[in-house]
């Protein structure tokens, strides 16, 4: 990547960009004041738009689509072939499969994981992440099953595991998580 072509773009030391995984594949592009910080690692044909940020030792795989103000935290994964839309905050251990799907106004809280793989090593399937629609808020140590889709400024409470859709402005708790309205202090939009 040449940080001369993009303003205000910091690599640390310690940051692998550019991961080829074929012989045809294209430098990561990031927009301007984006920093990737020490140990992370990002693979060519990944394309960030402005203040894209990592924390330490994160992976951002190939294909993968982010918009502007997007965080990938400290040891987090996006395992390609992935759409991020804009101001999404993704905490420290985060796990994003490929094939997922995550809107703009998006929180993941830390070690909260999305799933692509119905039956792992079981059976050979096509693998389909989980859809965030924009405004969702995803606890912490929270669990959302493959091909799952949550709506539109709906939250799934901490520890919770998401085995159905969660229609919009709807609370997703417990396990397996069941739908509930959502209560008032955690109605209107994230303020990230």
């Amino acid at each position: 990547m040449d940080d001369e072509t993009v303003p205000d773009v910091v690599v640390s030391d310690g940051a692998t960009v550019g991961v080829a995984y074929d012989d045809e594949t294209a430098p990561p592009e990031f927009g301007p004041g984006s920093v990737i910080r020490a140990g992370t690692i990002v693979y060519d044909d990944v394309t960030a738009g402005r203040s894209f940020t990592t924390g330490h030792h994160a992976l951002v795989r190939e294909e993968t689509h982010v918009g502007d103000d997007v965080l990938v935290g400290t040891q987090a994964v996006v395992d390609g072939a992935t759409t991020v839309g804009d101001d999404v905050s993704m905490q420290t251990g985060v796990y994003v499969p490929r094939n997922t799907t995550i809107g703009s106004n998006v929180f993941l809280g830390p070690n909260a994981t999305l799933l692509n793989d119905p039956y792992p090593l079981r059976q050979d399937v096509d693998l389909t992440g989980p859809t965030l629609e924009d405004g969702v808020s995803v606890g912490a140590n929270a669990t959302v099953l493959p091909g799952v889709t949550v709506g539109e400024g709906a939250f799934v409470a901490a520890g919770a595991v998401v085995t159905d859709d969660v229609p919009a402005r709807m609370l997703a708790a417990g396990v397996p998580a069941t739908v509930q309205d959502l209560p008032p202090e955690l109605a209107g939009e994230n303020d990230l």
